[in-house]
């Protein structure tokens, strides 16, 4: 009897847990900065002051807070500093540079006052994270408002935001400002900045930068010279002699970058949807014609995205000259833009495309950097090879050929590693752009390329301005295919598992002509066998894989497709009898190449 009701208590136990972790609707939080920062061009600092209203949308008690304080990465000892130079393929762009930065060429940011609604509050500073703790607690449904004083010296460009970048460009102003970290179902994400990306918390951003008068300034959100035109000050506080002061207000984003130079010229160029693009670029010869024949194409790659994912919700889009390479941020990008136009063009689609892969569609980039890169290097390269008339059967097959070396390699990693926690640069690169992108191309191949359209549509109408996690994509998928998916998402993302199948033996019977195929990797996929017969005709054999509870909808007009008998995944092989009324001349496992099978040598039969 007392066994029987501790069993039972253990049991009440374990349900009451599972219940408290599914009961809890969608919630985020929410952040409304006002900021003002005041700078010294000559010596490369600012000094800053900030109003946030934090709102706790949770249903927790939160007892403290903490701030990011990125330009603490660009000192010497920093975490970013060490893990560069001990990985094993430093970034060239980091290396040893942070090491060997003087003090005038450091970064910092330096906390001088914190209060809590007028009250003074304890906190320390630790690398690049500000712990604070709370003197009232954050009850759940309530606001409190943070305000801080702060110093802050613009490291030398390094690493996405510093000053005078190997283009010349004063100041790529990005991660400059204390950002309040972002808490959710999984708590505080207080990550050190090592090298990767953000998660951060959805807000409203009212921005007010001081500079010299000759500067110009660009950036997130909407300012005076994007409402009055390009060369009307007339509504510009002026401040004392030789400053002027930068106003700008964001609605409804989760970062703020700006950017600024004295030699910035500055194109507007109509966008859809009333959109203004805007292009900063520095004011030299070289780079003029790329830069002016940018604008159009950039118009037509915002009209793709417009069409193939949902509809940019803001007015106004600005690629910026600035940076190490191409980086993202709310309403803008920063790209060095010494380059031929084909890369110009390319690394826009890319950077425009994160506009709705991680700007609306908000991923956890620390967690779930694949969703972020890989999904915008697949909608990048489709928008490429429409806009360019590319023609491309497979514009993913770069995308293809990364994962498969590196999961070839031995070095790989599953997709659910931490992004700063890859063994190799390399490894995450791979992960994140290419295996990331074969994701959703092979999503295609197992649901059907018009299918995965729908998804990406639905994605973005159910989960634009919201933090969704892998679950939620793959959910959106099965409600649009109705096939079971939650295979797919865990062995190719959650696993190194891989795929590999192969045509092991065909037979030539009275009546039949009987094919063996072999699965050899662990990863289980549906399968198309494409047959071509000796009289020259063609027929697709598909194959579903039984835990998909279903099939893809045909795709291929005019071939006959004949759909077999599922195949049950513990099944290593699996014999297909194809009726012998016609001679089978070749057949090939995938032949649109959209599977990311490691070994395609044994896909093949009667194929030299």
């Amino acid at each position: 009897m007392i066994r029987t009701f501790f069993l039972m208590a253990v049991f009440s136990f374990f349900l009451g847990n599972i219940t408290a972790q599914n009961n809890t609707s969608y919630w985020q939080q929410a952040v409304d900065y006002t900021m003002v920062i005041d700078v010294d061009a000559v010596a490369n600092q600012y000094k800053g002051e900030q109003k946030l209203v934090y709102t706790n949308n949770s249903p927790d008690v939160l007892v403290r807070v903490f701030y990011h304080l990125y330009f603490n990465a660009f000192q010497p000892g920093s975490e970013m500093d060490v893990r560069s130079r001990t990985i094993e393929d430093a970034d060239p762009r980091v290396g040893e540079r942070i090491f060997n930065l003087k003090p005038d060429e450091i970064g910092y940011i330096k906390p001088l006052k914190l209060t809590q609604d007028g009250k003074a509050l304890e906190y320390e500073v630790v690398g690049t994270v500000l712990e604070v703790n709370l003197n009232t607690p954050i009850q759940p449904g309530t606001s409190t408002t943070f305000e801080m004083e702060w110093d802050a010296q613009v490291p030398l460009q390094i690493r996405r935001s510093g000053r005078d970048n190997e283009e010349g460009v004063r100041f790529s102003m990005t991660q400059w400002y204390p950002k309040l970290a972002e808490y959710d179902f999984q708590g505080w994400h207080a990550d050190p900045y090592i090298g990767r990306e953000f998660h951060s918390p959805w807000g409203n951003f009212d921005v007010t930068v001081k500079i010299d008068e000759a500067y110009v300034v660009a950036g997130t959100g909407y300012n005076a010279e994007n409402v009055l035109g390009e060369n009307d000050y007339s509504a510009v506080k002026k401040l004392r002699k030789g400053k002027r002061s930068w106003h700008f207000t964001a609605p409804n984003v989760h970062d703020f970058t700006w950017a600024a130079d004295p030699d910035y010229i500055h194109d507007k160029y109509e966008g859809p949807n009333g959109v203004t693009l805007n292009f900063y670029y520095k004011n030299n010869p070289e780079i003029k014609e790329n830069w002016t024949n940018l604008q159009p194409k950039t118009a037509e790659m915002m009209a793709y995205f417009n069409e193939n994912i949902g509809e940019y919700p803001y007015k106004q889009y600005s690629v910026i000259q600035g940076g190490d390479g191409g980086m993202e941020y709310a309403m803008a990008t920063l790209i060095t833009g010494n380059r031929n136009f084909g890369s110009l063009m390319g690394v826009t689609a890319h950077e425009l495309a994160h506009s709705w892969f991680q700007f609306l569609l908000a991923t956890n980039e620390a967690k779930h950097e694949w969703m972020d890169e890989g999904f915008t290097s697949y909608i990048s390269n489709e928008a490429m090879n429409v806009i360019n008339d590319e023609k491309k059967p497979n514009p993913h097959a770069g995308s293809y050929r990364g994962y498969q070396f590196l999961a070839k390699s031995g070095n790989e990693q599953p997709a659910t590693t931490h992004a700063d926690r890859y063994t190799l640069n390399r490894s995450y690169g791979m992960v994140a752009y290419a295996k990331g992108s074969v994701f959703l191309s092979q999503l295609g191949y197992v649901i059907g390329k018009e299918n995965l359209e729908k998804t990406l549509k639905r994605y973005f109408d159910e989960w634009a301005f919201k933090h969704p996690t892998p679950n939620d994509f793959i959910r959106v998928a099965e409600k649009v295919s109705g096939l079971e998916l939650d295979w797919y998402l865990m062995d190719f993302m959650q696993t190194t598992n891989t795929i590999d199948y192969g045509i092991k033996n065909v037979e030539a019977r009275k009546d039949a002509t009987v094919v063996t195929l072999e699965r050899i990797g662990v990863m289980g996929m549906p399968v198309d066998l494409d047959i071509t017969y000796v009289d020259g005709s063609q027929e697709q054999f598909y194959i579903p894989l039984q835990m998909m509870r279903g099939e893809k909808p045909e795709e291929y007009n005019g071939t006959k497709r004949t759909t077999a008998k599922d195949w049950a995944w513990a099944h290593p092989t699996y014999e297909l009898s194809i009726p012998s009324d016609k001679k089978v001349k070749s057949m090939m496992i995938d032949a649109s190449k959209r599977m990311a099978d490691i070994n395609d040598e044994n896909n093949t039969y009667g194929i030299e």
